[in-house]
Formats: structure tokens, sequence, C-alpha cells
């Protein structure tokens, strides 16, 4: 399969990682009441989104406030945990799925909101769940080949827009079970947003060193979820079956490459439903108990994910810890980076 390569990273470290959690928390059971007409006529049950996805509530955004907003507050928080000026920062990148419109960037927003001098390179990278980490990786390229000192990456995604569509559609008289079966990831988004620093490693003594990966490419199922303002549509069955094959090859491959991830310290994986998790737990035989678990409350808040759960986790994580960030993201494509804590 074409589309693999291995990366390895000199001098670049995490300095911060921070996350901000949308304040309105809506439960599944309320999406059940307001779906509720059509789970009565489909005979379809309800707590569905409980029951298999594993996800008992989400957040939404306050009223007046964006999911842009929410990605500047989280830069701010990660600059500032990890003692960093606007001035030094030579690249922001934002990896956010939400957008509201095609241009300019999302980036050039938050660029100026946060007051990131002119010489910092800024722009948009999208690439599904994965883009967080996509991220990371090319800052890190950049900041070993001595473009750039600092980099700030965020996320900030807001899920509200689209599941409200989503009710009306579901809702309506026409709607069937293949509709609500093709619709059902959508009802498991969240809302919530990330930022991470990096730095080279050699001048903050302590940090936590980006060591490398694994990336693979399986666009042969990029038609399995698809995803815009007006809805997702998803073959959960399909994206299970081939993100999950893609993971376990990118697994053997990084190994038979010397990377040796059967220990780790913690497992952060980007966070979907019950059955994702499990079957990626036992696919490649990861030690349950350090696999973190934040979807139940959360759901899937998109690129935002891994990093706001990587932020809970680093509260209880130690110096020389390993940490394994594993991502999938729709098209599909499959990272997986290694943190020396």
């Amino acid at each position: 399969m074409i589309g693999n390569a291995t990366f390895r990273h000199d001098n670049t470290a995490l300095l911060a990682v921070t996350s901000v959690e949308a304040p309105v928390v809506v439960s599944s059971a309320e999406f059940d009441e307001r779906l509720a007409p059509s789970l009565k006529r489909l005979r379809l049950s309800k707590r569905l989104l409980e029951r298999v996805a594993g996800v008992s509530e989400r957040r939404w955004w306050s009223p007046g406030t964006s999911f842009d907003d929410a990605a500047i507050e989280a830069g701010a928080k990660a600059m500032a945990e990890a003692g960093i000026e606007p001035d030094e920062i030579g690249l922001l990148i934002n990896t956010s799925v939400t957008r509201k419109n095609l241009e300019p960037s999302v980036a050039v927003k938050i660029h100026h909101s946060l007051g990131l001098p002119s010489s910092a390179i800024n722009f948009d990278l999208a690439n599904a769940c994965l883009g967080f980490v996509n991220g990371i990786s090319l800052a890190a390229n950049m900041i070993d080949s001595g473009q750039i000192k600092y980099a700030l990456i965020v996320a900030g995604e807001d899920a509200q827009q689209t599941q409200e569509t989503t009710f009306k559609r579901l809702n309506d008289p026409e709607s069937s079970r293949e509709d609500y079966l093709r619709e059902f990831a959508t009802l498991t988004l969240g809302s919530g947003a990330a930022a991470a620093v990096i730095g080279p490693a050699d001048l903050h003594p302590g940090s936590h060193r980006i060591i490398g990966g694994v990336s693979r490419a399986g666009t042969e199922h990029h038609g399995l979820c698809v995803g815009g303002q007006d809805g997702m549509f998803t073959d959960t069955k399909g994206l299970l079956e081939g993100g999950l094959e893609l993971v376990v090859t990118a697994w053997h491959e990084a190994h038979d490459n010397g990377w040796n991830w059967g220990s780790m310290d913690r497992y952060v994986t980007h966070q979907v439903s019950n059955s994702y998790t499990n079957a990626i737990i036992k696919a490649v035989n990861l030690v349950k108990e350090r696999v973190p678990i934040t979807f139940p409350k959360w759901g899937n808040v998109g690129p935002a994910s891994l990093p706001m759960t990587l932020a809970q986790e680093a509260q209880s994580l130690n110096a020389g810890d390993r940490v394994l960030c594993m991502g999938v993201g729709s098209g599909l494509n499959t990272s997986m980076m290694e943190i020396a804590w």
C-alpha cells in the first residue's frame, strides 16, 4: 500500500498542551427526546447512543461563543503555560474541521486575536480528525530544520449546528432507518478546543520530547465518512473495518522499522466510541488500563479530541513516561506519534 512514512524528530519538544471545555452539557437522553418522533416511528430503541457508542453526553458552546473564540482561548492558555510570548511564535496552524466560510482561513482571526507577529506563518491544515497530530508533525519538521523556533497548533470545534440540522432531517416523516444509521455518528460529536506549543528541546530541559512516529494512508476509503455543515454521513461498519485494518498495518510496519510501542505508559487515542476503542485495543494488544477514555463525557470532538485527552492526562504523567498518540481521520489516514514525557 502506498502512503506510509516513518518520521523521527531530532530536537523538538511539547512545551504545553491545553484544552477548553464547552460549558453547555447536552446528554444523550436529551438527544433521544428530541428524536423521539422518529425513534418511535422507526421502532428504534432509545439509549442507542449510550449503549452502542458509549456517549452519555457531549458539550455545546454558550450562545455568543464561537469555535474560533475557544481556539483563541486555548492558544493563549498554551502560550502562558509554556512561558512563550506571542512575538516568539513563528508558526500558527489551525487544524479545526469547523469553519464558517471557505476563505479566509480560520487561522487569520486566531493569529490577529493572539497578537502574533507579522513574521508568524499562519494557515489552516484540514485532515479531518487527524489534523492536530499532522500539525504537530509538520511544525516539528520546521523546528528541526531551523526555519522557526516555536509553533502553536490549535483546534476548535462546534457540533451544534450540524446536530440541529440532523435532528430536523431525522424527524422528517420520510426519514428511514437507513438514514438514522447513516447519521448516527453525527449524534456522537461534541464541541471543545485544544492547543499545543512546541519548540526546540535543547532550550527547554525537562520538556516532553517529540520522538517521531509513523503514518499511513488508506484513501480507497475516502467515501466512508463525508461531513459538512449539513451533516456527517457515515458507513459505520465500513469505517470501523477500514480504520482497523489501517491502524494494524501501520502498527506492524512501525515495529518493522524499529519502533517498540508494546509497553507504553499511556496510549492517547482519538476518541470515537466504545466499539472503535475496544477494537483497536484488541487488535494491537494494548493494555486497556493505559488507554484513557473521554468520549463518554465529551463525545467525538474531531481533531481536538486527542489533544484534549492528552491535556487531561498530563496531570498524571511523570517524567520519563512514554506516551503514544494514535489518531485516525476520515479519508482514511492514520498517524502514531511517540512523546517522551
